[in-house]
């Protein structure tokens, strides 16, 4: 009986498709806009994408499936939502300006599976929503980017962690994050200690309106199983003190930041195969992990 809900629910959607309005346009989106009063926030990172190739690339990207849950940051008037609420079971978008939620309310009128919460992103996940208890979800956003660290951190030390993450995020925070050596940093570090990320595809940045300054990325983040076994405070104290003067060699770092005599931090390193005079960019999350284990 639920099944048959769903799938009714699911072809009710599909059926509005042809009647709900383009929300790619430039003309819709401004004349929305126009209506309502409101205006792109630069404070808040509004830049509305306006590219449908880019909009199918991210449904393609999150391989969405009927039974879904998804939750979405920052709707705005509701682009990326709409074609979401056409795949999956149910959407929560989290949207912070009000002005945003009262079109929502237009643009997601005939969309019965989406729920719109006027709320700040970072105090949902850190309040006891039902929401994250409720059974797996993943998390499908253009995101503000000013965003992109806090959310990404808070989502994946999150004891209810998503199945997948994809985000639209700038492009050169996307190549952070998917670094290996000897390019590492303590961003990707932070994210490759609890996922697998990887990029699907860079976006113009001809593709938003407003225009942003730099181009965008979309990067699908995969959580990853955590050993039982290694302390995650002791992890990033260990290198975040290897990472305090990137350009330093970790024999120097070590020994300022974790008070140990330049000998014990010698003779540690090298019990690990680590050479004192490298640099934290060219240690992959493997040896820090080894380096957490063995100190």
């Amino acid at each position: 009986m639920a099944s048959d809900h769903l799938l009714l629910s699911i072809l009710y959607t599909k059926m509005i498709k042809k009647a709900t309005m383009d929300l790619t346009s430039l003309t819709q989106v401004k004349n929305l806009l126009h209506k309502y009063n409101a205006y792109p926030s630069k404070g808040m990172g509004q830049n509305f994408l306006i590219n449908k190739k880019t909009l199918q690339t991210i449904i393609k990207a999150a391989n969405l499936h009927p039974q879904d849950t998804v939750l979405e940051v920052g709707p705005g008037i509701g682009i990326l939502t709409q074609e979401l609420a056409q795949q999956v079971k149910q959407i929560t978008a989290i949207e912070k300006d009000r002005n945003m939620v009262e079109i929502l309310k237009e643009t997601m009128k005939d969309y019965p599976n989406v729920e719109v919460l006027n709320q700040d992103i970072l105090a949902f996940l850190d309040s006891q929503n039902s929401f994250q208890k409720s059974g797996s979800y993943k998390v499908v956003a253009n995101i503000p980017y000013y965003l992109t660290s806090p959310l990404i951190r808070k989502l994946l030390e999150s004891p209810h962690q998503p199945q997948e993450i994809i985000l639209m995020v700038q492009k050169e925070v996307a190549q952070r994050i998917t670094a290996a050596p000897p390019n590492m940093n303590l961003l990707a570090v932070s994210v490759q200690y609890y996922a697998t990320p990887k990029i699907i595809a860079y976006v113009s940045k001809e593709c938003f309106w407003p225009k942003p300054k730099i181009d965008s990325a979309i990067i699908r983040i995969t959580p990853i199983q955590q050993s039982k076994d290694i302390s995650y405070e002791k992890f990033f104290r260990i290198v975040r003190a290897g990472f305090s003067q990137p350009r330093k060699q970790l024999g120097n770092n070590f020994s300022q930041k974790l008070k140990m005599n330049r000998g014990e931090v010698e003779a540690w390193l090298s019990k690990n195969n680590i050479d004192p005079k490298q640099r934290a960019e060219t240690l992959t999350t493997q040896d820090w992990e080894t380096l957490t284990h063995s100190e």
